[in-house]
This record gives C-alpha cells, structure tokens and sequence, in this order.
C-alpha cells in the first residue's frame, strides 16, 4: 500500500506500531526486591566518590540477576507493549521468534493512564501503567521503562483514534 507519510495509515484501512516499548525487571517482584536494594543510599564517600550499600548490593549481585535478565529476553518468555494506531497490546515472543498478543485494550475503551511506582521501580527509571476508563482499571502494564513517555504517546494516538472516530460518526 503506498502511503503519503511512511508507517501512517487509518485505523480502518491497516494496524501500523506506532511505539514500542519492553517491560524492565522492575516488572517482577523479585526485579522490584533488588531494585530497592540497589536504591540504599547509606554508605560513605572515598576521594569524592559515593560508595553506597545499593552500589556494592549490585555489583555483588551481578550473578544472580543476570540470569532473570536473559530470561525475560529469551524467546518464549519475552514480552513486548506495543502501541498501534488501534490498541495497546501486551505481546509474547515464541521460540519461532514471532510475537502473539497476550492481551490488549483499543484505544477507545480507556480515557487516561495513570503511572504507578511501585517500590523498586524507581532504580530501573520504570512504572506501571494503568488504564482506566472513567474509575474502572481496564488494562495495566507492569515495568514501563521510562513510563511516562509511554504514557504521552498511548494518550495522543488515543486521542487522535477518538477524535477521527467522532469525526467520521458525525458526518
């Protein structure tokens, strides 16, 4: 299909990504336990360089959390959110390498998103996104990097995906 801006099509015609973002270890409880650990600032200065109890915790913990990082990344076990010009999706890799939804919302079945930190998230820079329609929760992603970026970006294409909605209802 030739398009007039390259990736940018209507709802109707095709589902095109607009962004795509992969869920931290902060999604995780155990990601979140290491997380606050990290994050102690109690420690000392030597020749002006902080030496924290979160920054020895990490470096000593580089062998037990390199694995759960592989594992979140390996095929079969990784997950995606993707935001598209129709809905936000939580997908799954599988061994193929191919991503399948897990479950997702439209972008007309929710109204804001609120980001939740939960304790542990704010060493991975993450949060987790709510979406709510009104009061009602509708979907949630667990571990956003960077998540209010996310948040802006799943707000606009929303808005855009209502706006035309109501656009073309009323004509």
């Amino acid at each position: 299909m030739r398009q007039a801006i390259a990736g940018v099509a209507p709802p109707e015609v095709q589902e095109v990504t607009v962004m795509t973002v992969w869920p931290t270890l902060g999604a995780s409880g155990m990601g979140r336990w290491w997380g606050r650990m990290y994050a102690i600032k109690a420690g000392i200065r030597i020749l002006g360089i902080p030496v924290t109890v979160g920054r020895l915790t990490a470096l000593a913990s580089i062998p037990l959390i390199v694995p759960p990082f592989f594992l979140s990344i390996a095929p079969g076990l990784a997950r995606r959110y993707r935001l598209t010009n129709r809905r936000v999706i939580i997908e799954r890799q599988q061994f193929s390498g191919k991503y399948v939804d897990e479950a997702s919302v439209p972008l007309d079945k929710f109204d804001q998103i609120e980001v939740v930190e939960l304790p542990g998230q704010a060493w991975y820079k993450a949060g987790d996104l709510l979406f709510r329609d009104g009061a009602t929760e509708t979907f949630r992603l667990a571990g956003v990097s960077r998540p209010e970026t996310f948040r802006v970006t799943c707000m606009k294409a929303r808005n855009s995906f209502v706006g035309v909605q109501a656009a073309m209802a009323n004509s």
